[in-house]
């Protein structure tokens, strides 16, 4: 047994993970209609077959309007749920627990893919690609930043449309056998949007105090935690920062943390920054560890710690310090989707132990290292 805290498994609820690595929902900007292709399972699966303990789907869109950009994955129709469980599927069988994330873009959707410019769809988008724009909303009838789509501010029939969108989106995603559903409150989408006092000036129930401001995405989550199995965990992602002057802070993202332990969720996913471009917060390998560690701390939630986490001694203290309970990894999954095998083997220091690889590729590297060494050694 390895005395690795990393490699330890942890139960939530009724999931097991083999690990404590997570791979961050990443959007890939690549469904047709929101509905996943051969490239989401060859994109996903290798995270599996690279020992990864939980994976996530990218932000998938409650509805259409909710999207990002044209290419998002969606869960607001049946037609969505197929190729999802052929994903969900793959990963289970190959020892990864599999999770996705459901969201709303909110003000910043109808957006252009990064590649293709990454600002607001017009129709020079729709004729050149046939991908024109579509009216977004948000808490307020503000832009994202100068040059960005106006959203229309969300009346109450709309708040209600929205709410009963994430649970239908959340009974598709138990129907294409996920066992771990977070909603998304993070990087300046519609919930973010709600909790931060930059994108939120509302002046009904939804808006103004921090307890009015986080009351929509808590009865989000309330929808989402009633549909989601007893056994199964409910994450969320946070900006524990907006990172701008009068912004959200690390404070209300502690007491929103207590108000979602309350309603049964089970971890919180400490992210930052989003609700504008600007961002003035900490930097540097490990930015945002101190957010989770805060956060667990304070409230006593399970927390995972992201951002510019690249070292396998780095991730490695992190839950052995405790600062957080599991560690998520992005970019670095993409540069390296093997990378909690290689980090196992590297932190203890047997280069020729491959029995965690997949059989049909751990054999072989064995075998190649084996070699390696007799002509080293001649």
């Amino acid at each position: 047994m390895s005395s690795l805290k990393l490699f330890e498994p942890i139960t939530l609820r009724g999931v097991r993970a083999r690990n404590r690595l997570v791979v961050s929902p990443m959007c890939q900007y690549s469904a047709v209609d929101g509905i996943a292709t051969d490239y989401h399972l060859a994109h996903l699966g290798r995270f599996a077959l690279g020992g990864f303990g939980i994976v996530f789907v990218e932000a998938t869109g409650v509805s259409p309007e909710g999207r990002i950009t044209h290419g998002d994955m969606g869960l607001w129709n049946d037609a969505q749920i197929a190729p999802l469980a052929r994903i969900s599927t793959f990963l289970r069988a190959h020892g990864a627990v599999p999770a996705i994330q459901l969201g709303h873009a909110g003000r910043k959707g109808s957006r252009q893919r990064p590649w293709e410019g990454d600002v607001s769809l017009t129709q020079a988008d729709a004729d050149a690609r046939g991908e024109g724009p579509w009216p977004t909303v948000a808490p307020s009838a503000l832009p994202h930043a100068e040059g960005w789509q106006v959203p229309g501010a969300l009346t109450d029939e709309g708040l209600e449309r929205l709410r009963q969108a994430w649970r239908s989106a959340a009974q598709r995603a138990l129907q294409a056998g996920f066992d771990i559903v977070e909603v998304h409150c993070a990087h300046g989408y519609l919930l973010n949007e709600f909790l931060s006092p930059v994108a939120n000036r509302r002046t009904d129930r939804y808006g103004g105090t921090r307890d009015n401001r986080m009351r929509f995405p808590l009865e989000v989550i309330e929808g989402v935690r009633a549909i989601w199995p007893q056994d199964k965990p409910v994450f969320v992602r946070v900006s524990s920062i907006d990172g701008v002057e009068g912004g959200w802070t690390l404070e209300d993202t502690v007491a929103f943390a207590r108000e979602l332990e309350k309603r049964g969720v089970d971890v919180l996913d400490c992210s930052s920054g989003g609700v504008a471009k600007e961002f003035k917060g900490p930097s540097g390998p490990g930015y945002q560890v101190g957010f989770a560690q805060r956060v667990r701390e304070e409230t006593g939630l399970r927390t995972i710690a992201v951002g510019l986490i690249t070292e396998a001694a780095q991730a490695e203290a992190i839950v052995a310090e405790g600062r957080a309970d599991l560690v998520a990894l992005a970019r670095e999954a993409l540069a390296a989707p093997q990378w909690p095998l290689n980090a196992r083997r590297a932190l203890e220091a047997n280069p020729l132990d491959f029995q965690d690889w997949p059989i049909q590729s751990g054999h072989w590297l064995a075998n190649r290292e084996k070699t390696r060494r007799m002509l080293k050694s001649t």
